[in-house]
């Protein structure tokens, strides 16, 4: 590739390089998966019109309901649209809150209450910086998605440091520890499954080690949950 077609590239003036032309550039920047993945994103249209309102399937919420760990269901712009009972439990009545308050990105940064049940919560900001990141990459013109980051520009300065930070990350896997009030220190693996058929959509199943003080505190935050089930 001559210096003139990178240049092109870089300032977005031309989209017809070829899969192997940008695999070679994302090679030769040592780019990571999420990193390529941007690349080939950048260097291809966008078609302007954006995807309807998401909506859950009957079948994945009665998936959620009769899961025996905390499971979510993330939309564009990391939205919450589904969540069963101990996921509630573990982070916040999610039915007791306004509609558009039920995102990830915004109760990460904004509430006091998720702020206190990350162990680490720094890196937990870092994470999910990285996934809005992506997301805002994905759909350019999502007015939701335009709008939450006005806000937390507005909000938060750990916000605003992070995102000029300009990191990516791809929620697939992983671990975070929970301190809960209820129930002490958590700690619980996540996996992340893409939903055939809306691949904007993904299953945040959690996991949890069996014969665990984690597992015995999760048993017990189920028998509250069931106790006092919080609105789905």
């Amino acid at each position: 590739m001559s210096v003139d077609h990178y240049v092109r590239l870089e300032q977005g003036r031309t989209l017809h390089f070829s899969e192997s032309v940008l695999d070679a550039v994302a090679r030769a920047l040592r780019l990571d998966d999420v990193e390529r993945d941007h690349l080939h994103r950048l260097a291809r249209p966008w078609s302007g019109v954006e995807p309807a309102e998401q909506q859950v399937r009957p079948g994945l919420r009665l998936l959620l309901d009769n899961a025996e760990v905390p499971m979510l269901v993330l939309g564009r712009g990391i939205q919450v649209l589904a969540w069963n009972p101990l996921a509630a439990a573990l982070f916040t009545d999610f039915g007791g809150l306004p509609a558009d308050h039920r995102n990830l990105a915004r109760l990460i940064f904004l509430d006091e209450g998720m702020r206190a049940l990350y162990e680490d919560w720094p890196a937990k900001c870092a994470d999910v910086v990285g996934y809005l990141r992506l997301e805002a990459i994905r759909h350019p013109n999502d007015p939701g998605i335009i709008a939450l980051i006005d806000e937390l520009h507005t909000a938060s300065a750990e916000f605003r440091a992070l995102w000029q930070s300009h990191g990516l990350k791809e929620k697939t896997h992983g671990r975070y520890a929970y301190l809960h009030p209820l129930v002490g220190r958590v700690d619980l693996g996540f996996e992340t499954l893409r939903l055939p058929g809306d691949p904007d959509q993904a299953l945040i199943a959690h996991t949890v080690t069996p014969g665990s003080p984690s597992a015995t505190a999760l048993q017990l935050l189920a028998n509250l949950a069931a106790h006092s089930p919080a609105r789905t």
